[in-house]
């Protein structure tokens, strides 16, 4: 078989407070919004911005440090890989898509002055890196599920992890 790769590398800023919810097995789940950014010259010559909005999911002890840590505005370097689940929509019948980035990595790059640290947050004493990382990869097993429920209610068997 051939090797593969799926890795997403981000660097951004989140575009609101992250959604928190649990399975019904109490795993956590976050969602929220990454906002990266390219400029380009445009025919013109004039230099223009272009931000592209990334969908991002975060489970078990990621989705609690995003819960705690992360807010609209905050500066992130994710990584992770991506993902796409369907869904049947309940009001039309059509199978719907949506593609979005599992979280693995995620640094808090923002720091409290800016507005991002929540109560009781603090850098690592031995740390010389004006970041903190939390590492959340699941082990290499193979057949993992790649969708879950598109309603808050999912259950833990439909993790991709």
């Amino acid at each position: 078989m051939a090797k593969s790769v799926n890795k997403v590398i981000l660097l951004g800023n989140v575009g609101k407070d992250p959604e928190i919810r649990s399975t019904s097995g109490g795993t956590m789940v976050a969602n929220f919004t990454l906002a990266t950014s390219d400029r380009f010259q445009d025919a013109q010559g004039n230099w223009q911005d272009r931000t592209e909005w990334h969908n991002l999911v975060a489970f078990k002890r990621t989705a609690e440090i995003v819960r705690d840590y992360v807010k609209k505005g905050s500066k992130l370097f994710i990584e992770g890989k991506l993902t796409t689940r369907s869904w049947d929509d309940k009001e039309s019948g059509q199978k719907r898509y949506k593609t979005e980035i599992v979280v693995f990595d995620l640094s808090l790059l923002s720091g409290r002055e800016d507005g991002s640290g929540v109560g009781g947050y603090s850098k690592p004493a031995s740390s010389s890196s004006s970041s903190a990382s939390f590492d959340q990869r699941p082990p290499a097993a193979a057949g993992a599920p790649d969708e879950y429920a598109q309603q808050a209610e999912i259950s833990d068997d439909d993790i991709p992890f």
